[in-house]
Formats: C-alpha cells, structure tokens, sequence
C-alpha cells in the first residue's frame, strides 16, 4: 500500500519564550502575529489542517515554530501540549506526531521529559553556528559546547534531532560555514535546515550593513558554499528539509523589510542544481565521449537540469550533451554512450 505523503502542521509561536535578540532577529518585523497564541486558536488551526489534509491524503507532524519553545512559562507550554496532543489521539491516523524548535541552552532532562509525555517526537535545535567567535558576534548567547550537550541529550531521550544552520553571519567566512556544517554531521542529526542570512532593517545587522559595515556572502558566493554544504549532509544520509528562506508572495510586509542577503523558492533550486551539476561534471571530465545518459526518479529531473535549465545550457557550452531517463528511486547514474551516440 502507497505510503502517504508527510508534511508539517505549523503553529507560530511569535518569539515567545525567546531571551535574546541576535543580530539577525528583529522580534516585530518577521512575523505579523505579535499576540499569545492560546489553546484554542490550536485547536481551530488543527481543526483546518485536518480537514486540508484528508483531502489531499497527507499526514503530518505538528509543529510549534517561530519561538523558543523550551523557553517559554511551564503552564503555558503544557497547555499547548496538552492541546496537540488531543490531536494526536483524535486524528491519529493524520497526525503522526509532534515537532518542536528551540534554542541549545534551553534544554534539560526536565523539559524533555515534559515534551516525551506529550506526544513530541522531534526537536529542532537553532544553531546558526558552530564557531565560538561568530556565536560571540551574533549575541547567540551559547556556546556550540552547549549545541554538543543538548543534542546527546536529544537523542538519548529517544527524539528525532534536527539543527539548523546559518551562513553568512557577522564574521562568518565560508570555511566557517563549513567548519559548522562538519561539526553538525559529527554530532548525527536526522534533519538540518541550512538558512543564508538575510539582512532586516532594523536588525543589528541591518543597522551595519546600512553603515556600509557589514555584509553577507554574494549570491554566487552562497550557491557555491551550500552546494557544498548540501553535499556533505546528503552524503552522510541526513535529511535536508529546507535551504534557503522562503517568504510568501502575500507577505509584503516581510519583504519590504528586507534590505539585503539571499532568499527565496530560486536559491534552494540554485544551491542544489550546482550540487548536481559539479556531480555529474566530476564524472563526465573523466570519461572519454561528450554524451551521456542520466537515470533518475522523475522528482530528480528538475534539479540535475538546474534552475531555469542552467545545467543544460552550461553542459552545451562546455561541449556535453545528455539524456534524462528516468528510473524510480535513482537519485543520479549516469552510463556514457559508447561511439558518443545516444
């Protein structure tokens, strides 16, 4: 029997719980929720989902997002909780369990076993970065020992861990960048989200890079970085489950605050059509013939085309040609045509 498809239930929780303000974090201009959310605006935004996801025959892992949910008041989080947990049991065959995200000095033993007895099943660490002096930089206010610590700790409870990472920080280099997502692959995560930064005014870094006294990493500079990236945590198995930020056609208010760094659909298509495309060029500079056959699953074939065919077109210049034949499940096999003939 076909497998649903999974997906997450998001429910923001707008900075609450949050103790700091990091460089890249304006707390008024990245979301245009400001008030608490409460047990029942839960249960209507599950109610929706559920009803959503039958339809187009999905499950999904609720997830509170946005804040720092381990930092939030002890009641409060219970009776969210306690909330989506009703959910888990009502629509059990939708709902297949519970995510959270939070900061790494924001978890102990107490809290997690406050997250087990209610159903979550995985928790997303902020990390940003594994290096000391850019952690210092960025008022991130914890060091990556804590990063290291809370993770174990994840995972001896039994939690699905996921991290999370940012390149392009104030001091941030891309062997940094890179140092941070080697560091991030020791520690065994089942999921990261890679996010470049993105400059909002009135931001810290809004604020330095409107004094001409900082700047995040070019476009080309960022494809080139998390292609790489992308390719040590696909080599090492672990699931990539965003890269890049994207933000909604209808939040224009989001956008207008927007003042510099890389975002959007394109830039997660562009990072991981480089991948593909120094993949296949590694392979295709050792053969001996210009044409070649690509096998790969249907969902494949966009990206080891790139955005917009760049791929392709970069290929023809270079003097290869290829054909895509799609085989179920292949990620990228490629068989050069002997007699450089299809």
């Amino acid at each position: 029997m076909k497998k649903n498809k999974t997906t997450n239930a998001a429910i923001f929780i707008p900075h609450l719980g949050c103790p700091h303000t990091c460089s890249f974090c304006d707390q008024n201009k990245t979301t245009k929720a400001q008030n608490s959310v409460t047990a029942n605006d839960v249960r209507e935004v599950l109610e929706n989902y559920a009803v959503s996801l039958k339809q187009r025959n999905l499950t999904a892992q609720i997830g509170f997002f946005g804040g720092t949910f381990t930092a939030l008041e002890w009641d409060y989080r219970e009776e969210l909780l306690r909330t989506a947990n009703e959910y888990l049991k009502k629509e059990s065959k939708i709902f297949t369990g519970i995510r959270c995200s939070t900061r790494p000095d924001y978890i102990d033993e107490k809290v997690l076993s406050q997250l087990k007895n209610y159903g979550v099943n995985a928790v997303e660490l902020g990390v940003q970065s594994m290096d000391e002096e850019v952690l210092s930089l960025n008022n991130r206010r914890h060091t990556s020992e804590d990063v290291r610590k809370s993770a174990m700790l994840i995972k001896q409870f039994g939690f699905e861990l996921g991290v999370q990472m940012m390149t392009g920080l104030l001091g941030d280099t891309p062997e940094k960048s890179l140092y941070t997502a080697d560091e991030l692959i020791a520690l065994k995560p089942d999921t990261v989200r890679i996010y470049p930064a993105v400059i909002l005014k009135g931001t810290m870094l809004g604020d330095l890079f409107e004094r001409g006294e900082y700047e995040t990493f070019t476009l080309e500079e960022t494809v080139e970085l998390c292609a790489e990236i992308y390719k040590r945590f696909t080599e090492k198995n672990i699931k990539i489950i965003r890269l890049g930020l994207n933000i909604s056609s209808k939040d224009e208010e989001k956008k207008r605050n927007i003042i510099g760094g890389n975002y959007g659909l394109q830039l997660g298509e562009l990072c991981i059509g480089r991948y593909y495309f120094k993949k296949m060029l590694t392979f295709m500079q050792n053969s001996n013939v210009r044409k070649f056959v690509i096998y790969t699953d249907r969902k494949n074939i966009s990206k080891i085309n790139g955005h917009k065919s760049e791929n392709k077109i970069k290929f023809e210049k270079l003097g290869y040609t290829y054909k895509i034949k799609e085989k179920q499940g292949t990620d990228l096999e490629i068989e050069p045509c002997e007699n450089n003939v299809f």
